[in-house]
């Protein structure tokens, strides 16, 4: 093809908004493009000319632009088909004004392509043609790009604000029917400000992240907050259906490489991007970002390829159960089914991988609890509570995959609001989901004091405060020790043998006056606890009363002296004056482990025990 041929076809093709518009029937089906690349000036002249369409409906995924086809008194030309409710629609849909179709992204594109969702018509925004007369679809593939390839007519503005984007994103300007020129900015989406309760649950969220690790997230000041919580990471990849300024950043200083990748390595595997003007202009012609549709990147199937991927998603709300909600608020549908359901089960299935659901324990400025008995009436189950492993709210983490449902509603409970605990208990014993003598988890876990640490044969070891859902691998734990009296003798109990109430005891801590340890593998598929510490604080003196057990099995690798270490420097951060121990003259081992801790220790003996101080400085 002559290289000037194209260029005549593509001035005759120029043409205003209004004149493009004209074009469209009456009772066509019309796509407007996503997100930032919402057509503004097509979609206007589309109102402006109501009166020559009748019946004509017009679908699309998130815009961020106006809606005025949904205003009132446009129902008898136009009626909109929400892929995904954006705030721009919800009142119309929620009036009666507009429909939703509850659909998967991933199967969205063959949806169209197959047209059993037919399209007429494509309004989309793209970049101006290179030399061979390629255009860009820029930063919206996702549908659009499905869009494209089956609508009869479509109507592209040709933005020079438009990134040219690359992967599959090209289309030629002979497959355009009309073009409108415009120069205008992308719609600009500035990130919130972080505030405390995101930034933990982004740093609990980044907890669970592995460096290598594959990395998809969302809008919002979660996402943000996750991924601000990364920099300490290395040789991140991505794999997401929204490409953010956060993901950029991470890219420009190092974090994220996608070196480890195991599907593209070294690329920005994305379908849309929405940020700042300074995104925009980055992934202009930037070889690291492969623009795909969501059909490729929201597949479950695809998603898998990667290992260690980390799908990060929200929702409105939880039963203690683990049905999720994601689509509606208050009984009425709120945003859509989107990619969530496809990115947790593409993780779910990823070597290494972990679906992750991360939202605030509460809404409406505390006065609701998202983490409820049962949903509401109304409420759509988004995601089913076989596929839920993760929730992370900014009180902690619960991991519910392989539990019962008195697992579940224990785990959720303890990273529910303090505030709602105990309603939340009661509800879960009338229900039957829990034994009724269980306690209500009071106290806030100091996450923060969780450190990982490396053993002197190098296996590493994550070292965190006791949770009151613990019990059970506690009552494990005493039972798997060699001597079954190492039990009565941990702080004294009296009970011969680990029962369940005896642990649900030992594990119900105020972190105040008390205050447990537990060592688990770092790299474990399933947390066993392999060492335990606890000190409880005698008043009069400000010292407190220590006890420490390590696992038979993992003797003598240092795991023991780590944990004295660590509850120490907690306790002496705390104000503590030190500990005190009773050990038996024949245990040589807690007496060596003691005093290698560096530590300052005294000792009398009196009738067969060693009655030990160990000061801090």
């Amino acid at each position: 093809m002559d290289g000037l041929e194209w260029q005549a076809r593509f001035s005759s093709k120029l043409t205003t908004a209004d004149q493009a518009v004209r074009r469209i029937d009456p009772a066509r089906r019309i796509l407007i493009g996503s997100g930032v690349a919402e057509p503004r000036r097509l979609v206007e002249a589309l109102v402006a000319n109501c009166s020559r369409f009748v019946d004509n409906e017009i679908v699309h995924l998130l815009t961020m632009g106006p809606a005025p086809y949904v205003g009132a008194g446009m129902e008898r030309h136009f009626r909109h088909m929400a892929f995904f409710i954006g705030p721009n629609v919800r009142k119309a849909v929620h009036e009666g004004r507009a429909d939703f179709m509850p659909v998967f992204l991933s199967e969205l594109p063959l949806l169209i392509r197959s047209r059993r969702v037919r399209l007429d018509v494509a309004m989309i925004q793209v970049s101006p043609p290179d030399r061979h007369g390629y255009v860009s679809l820029g930063v919206s593939v996702d549908i659009v790009r499905a869009a494209v390839e089956s609508a009869d007519l479509i109507l592209a503005e040709v933005n020079p604000n438009m990134p040219r984007t690359l992967g599959n994103s090209f289309l030629h300007v002979d497959k355009i029917d009309l073009l409108v020129p415009v120069d205008e900015p992308l719609p600009e989406l500035i990130p919130d400000e972080l505030d405390g309760v995101s930034r933990e649950i982004g740093r609990h969220v980044a907890s669970l992240i592995p460096n290598g690790a594959t990395l998809q997230t969302g809008i919002g000041k979660i996402p943000d907050a996750v991924v601000s919580e990364l920099a300490n990471h290395h040789d991140l990849g991505v794999h997401t259906e929204m490409l953010s300024d956060g993901v950029m950043k991470l890219v420009e200083t190092g974090v994220i490489t996608g070196a480890q990748k195991s599907l593209l390595p070294g690329k920005l595997v994305t379908s849309f991007v929405m940020g700042t003007r300074r995104l925009y202009e980055w992934v202009h012609d930037n070889p690291c970002v492969e623009m795909r549709p969501s059909d490729f990147t929201n597949d479950p199937f695809i998603i898998a390829r990667n290992d260690r991927m980390i799908a990060v998603n929200s929702a409105l709300a939880i039963d203690l159960t683990g049905q999720v909600a994601s689509d509606t608020l208050g009984g009425r549908f709120f945003s859509g089914i989107g990619g969530q359901v496809d990115f947790i089960r593409g993780a779910a299935r990823s070597k290494g991988g972990k679906p992750i659901l991360a939202f605030r324990s509460t809404a409406k400025r505390g006065s609701i609890s998202r983490i409820q008995p049962v949903l509401e009436e109304g409420a759509g189950i988004v995601t089913s509570r076989g596929d839920v492993h993760f929730v992370v709210t900014e009180y902690g983490v619960a991991d519910l995959w392989g539990k019962n449902i008195r697992q579940r509603a224990m785990a959720l409970i303890e990273i529910a609001h303090p505030d709602y605990r105990a309603e939340l208990l009661a509800s879960a014993k009338k229900r039957r989901y829990v034994f009724p003598e269980q306690l209500v988890p009071r106290a806030v876990v100091p996450w923060q004091e969780t450190r990982t640490e490396c053993l002197d044969d190098g296996e590493r070891i994550l070292i965190r405060p006791v949770k009151l859902s613990d019990h059970e691998l506690l009552q494990d734990f005493f039972y798997r020790l060699a001597d079954p009296r190492t039990f009565r003798r941990f702080l004294a109990y009296t009970q011969e043998h680990a029962c369940e109430e005896e642990m649900r005891n030992l594990a119900a801590l105020d972190f105040e006056q008390n205050l447990g340890l537990v060592a688990i593998q770092a790299d474990g598929e399933a947390e066993e606890i392999l060492g335990v510490a606890r000190y409880d604080v005698i008043r009069a003196t400000r010292m407190a009363d220590i006890a420490i057990v390590v696992r038979d099995d993992w003797r003598g690798r240092g795991l023991g002296t780590r944990l004295v270490k660590r509850i120490g420097a907690i306790a002496s951060a705390r104000g503590l004056a030190g500990f005190a121990a009773r050990v038996r003259s024949s245990n040589k081992s807690m007496m060596m482990l003691l005093h290698k801790t560096g530590l300052k220790v005294s000792s009398r003996f009196e009738e067969g025990t060693y009655k030990l101080e160990i000061r801090f400085e």
